[in-house]
């Protein structure tokens, strides 16, 4: 799971004084509420449209694989399909043929 907001505000100060010293040594300009209005939103709408967008490239992943195995069952289908044909094709030639010299044969007595 992705951390949405680096943010941590489980940060104990053990006492005002440190925390006032800390706060004073910090220049934020312009302060630190207005950059958190103007950053956080346009952060989250990044990470939400980047959750989408890695949504959207697996469902294009799982129908391209899908695709290439479609394509390889019906090239197998296709070989199949026509080596029954030819051989088929081949029996009715055959046969027509013993026909053939099975007339000529028996006209000749």
């Amino acid at each position: 799971m992705d951390t949405l907001l680096p943010v941590r505000l489980d940060k104990k100060v053990e006492s005002t004084e440190s925390a006032t010293s800390e706060l004073s040594m910090t220049l934020n300009e312009p302060d630190l509420k207005a950059i958190l209005e103007s950053v956080l939103p346009k952060y989250l709408s990044t990470q939400v449209h980047k959750v989408f967008l890695e949504s959207l490239a697996s469902e294009y992943g799982a129908r391209m694989s899908a695709m290439e195995s479609a394509t390889k069952n019906a090239g197998e289908m296709i070989k199949k399909i026509t080596l029954l044909y030819n051989k088929t094709r081949q029996a009715g030639i055959t046969k027509e043929l013993l026909e053939i010299v099975s007339g000529t044969e028996a006209q000749k007595g």
